[in-house]
């Protein structure tokens, strides 16, 4: 286990903590549940950057990683839909989980046909992580800082916009294996 893996380790147990954090510590919870996101948001790059600049990439951290992205991103979003209650926190957030979802399952059959480096990261891609990352930060310390919410929206609505468009790149980019015949 290198420090890379452990850094995404930590992402996934950083999950109930934050939840935690959110329903259970009463005043400063959910201040302390953006911490905690912001932190794991801070580990997905690092834990990136030092398998690259240690050379420590592992398969387990290859598999890993976007994993735990995803839990992290899945909890916080459902904590934000149930503590909203309300469609214009909905919409956005099935936009970002059913977009993980295609774009996983694409990734996995491309994989299968060995075509995977197709449907590899793109720009746009990590622009939408980045502002999905700044967007769930802002909406889980609005609930105690008011004054972030309209941000925090307006930042998920451009990563919902974003997350839609670097989904038609990755299936425009796909398309034509999607058309062969099995």
């Amino acid at each position: 286990m290198n420090v890379p893996n452990m850094l995404t380790v930590g992402r996934i147990v950083m999950i109930p903590l934050m939840v935690v954090s959110y329903y259970w510590f009463g005043v400063g919870g959910k201040t302390w549940a953006a911490c905690l996101f912001a932190l794991a948001a801070v580990t997905d790059w690092f834990d990136g950057y030092l398998a690259r600049r240690l050379n420590q990439s592992t398969a387990l951290g290859a598999f890993l990683d976007p994993v735990a992205d995803k839990l992290i991103v899945a909890a916080a979003l459902m904590v934000l839909v149930e503590a909203y209650a309300t469609p214009w926190m909905t919409i956005p957030a099935m936009i970002i989980v059913g977009r993980e979802i295609v774009i996983s399952a694409l990734r996995e059959w491309m994989a299968e046909l060995g075509k995977r480096a197709s449907v590899a990261v793109s720009w746009i891609g990590k622009v939408k992580t980045a502002l999905q990352m700044v967007s769930i930060i802002l909406l889980l310390a609005a609930q105690e800082h008011p004054m972030l919410d309209w941000s925090g929206i307006i930042a998920l609505y451009g990563a919902a916009i974003l997350t839609l468009w670097s989904m038609v790149v990755y299936l425009k980019a796909a398309w034509p294996a999607l058309q062969e015949k099995r």
